[in-house]
């Protein structure tokens, strides 16, 4: 039976057994806690070059089935990966066009997916980013109340001030930061279906005087300083490496001098922005993530401050997100019928790999996420923010 393998899979010692088109089974450890399905025979040759693009490939396309817990599938899947071809070489970076169709494409393609889908798995105010966990023991719900809360205390929101929400979602950061601060918020997105019901749950909640929300490019951002401060929260990893100077100018021109620019978002692990290894970054740019670019913290950080921003405040929320991402990937296998009803199967392989890799990836240094937060400084250098953080935490 062996004889099917290529020797250097024969040689592993993982929890994982095989089971092959022809209902044979082989065990490449003792103990098996995963089972790898094997449907087509010419998968056979390629596990012994497993990246991990090419078994989650394999997966999306019905190739390959997987049995036990998903998380599990991850570790072995990443372990197998690792011990048969380690880290790979870095390649050349490919710098995207990012025009204003190829980036509408690409977040329609995402965040258009279904609605009810992503409120399976999502907090009640569908908060698709990293969560913050005071204590780490807070439900979804809980940690994303405390993430927006942490945002709007971060930018010292005061009743009256003009918000801006670059990538603002379904809403919940602009309705949170209206009901619970007293700020006037103007949102923009590039999903439909998000803006549909964004605006529908502010409608609901009475919020049409405060609360205003667009169809809109960050390219067309009024640039006359009108807003007091600027949040954007997963946003510069839409933008791709060459329009980061640009996205920053925007932001500026929208920010009156001495107002607060707060970015939120996922950064690489390595500064000159390559893909994690193995091909697991190749898989989300091809089902799950199209056109998406992640910067460095050096990277995002040159261009907020050639912008004109100064940097007051930066903090990784690295392991929050592992935190988050374990919660919705716990939250979506705990559904799957009902998610099944809601995508096609195709989708769903993505997204159970997609969260579950996610939060193996982000666990193990991966990648990183980060909360910049600048000023425009007035003409004289000045800005009004506190001596110390500890307004932060009162």
């Amino acid at each position: 039976m062996l004889a099917y393998l290529p020797p250097t899979l024969r040689e592993l010692q993982l929890p994982l057994r095989l089971r092959l088109w022809d209902g044979k089974q082989i065990d490449l450890g003792p103990q098996p806690r995963v089972t790898l399905v094997v449907k087509d025979p010419s998968l056979v040759a390629q596990l012994a070059h497993p990246s991990l693009d090419a078994l989650g490939s394999a997966y999306v396309e019905g190739r390959l089935d997987l049995e036990g817990p998903i998380g599990e599938v991850i570790e072995i899947g990443d372990a197998l990966s690792q011990a048969l071809i380690g880290e790979e070489e870095p390649g050349e970076l490919d710098y995207r066009p990012h025009d204003k169709t190829a980036d509408a494409a690409a977040i329609s393609y995402h965040y258009d997916l279904s609605n009810d889908f992503y409120a399976l798995w999502l907090d009640r105010e569908l908060v698709y980013s990293c969560a913050y966990f005071e204590t780490g023991q807070e439900d979804i719900d809980q940690a994303q109340q405390a993430k927006l809360r942490h945002l709007c205390r971060k930018l010292r929101l005061q009743p009256g001030e003009r918000l801006l929400d670059v990538g603002c979602g379904w809403g919940g950061l602009a309705r949170f930061a209206a009901r619970e601060f007293g700020v006037e918020v103007y949102g923009i997105t590039l999903s439909r279906a998000q803006l549909e019901l964004a605006r529908q749950r502010v409608a609901d909640e009475g919020l049409g005087g405060q609360v205003q929300l667009e169809l809109q490019d960050y390219r067309d951002l009024p640039q006359d300083g009108r807003f007091d401060k600027v949040v954007s929260v997963g946003m510069f990893e839409h933008v791709g490496h060459g329009n980061l100077p640009l996205y920053c100018q925007r932001l500026f021109g929208a920010v009156k001098s001495g107002g607060l620019v707060m970015n939120h978002g996922i950064t690489a692990k390595y500064t000159d922005g390559r893909p994690v290894a193995r091909g697991g970054g190749e898989f989300i740019d091809r089902y799950v993530f199209p056109e998406g670019e992640l910067p460095h913290l050096v990277t995002i950080g040159a261009a907020i401050s050639e912008a004109g921003l100064e940097i007051v405040d930066v903090e990784s929320l690295r392991l929050h997100y592992a935190r988050t991402l374990q919660l919705w990937s716990a939250r979506l296998e705990a559904q799957l019928e009902r998610a099944a009803q809601l995508v096609p199967e195709q989708t769903l392989r993505i997204w159970r790999l997609y969260l579950a890799g996610c939060a193996y990836g982000f666990a193990h240094g991966w990648m990183n996420l980060h909360q910049i937060l600048a000023v425009k400084p007035q003409a004289d250098g000045r800005h009004d923010l506190p001596w110390t953080r500890a307004d932060l935490y009162r």
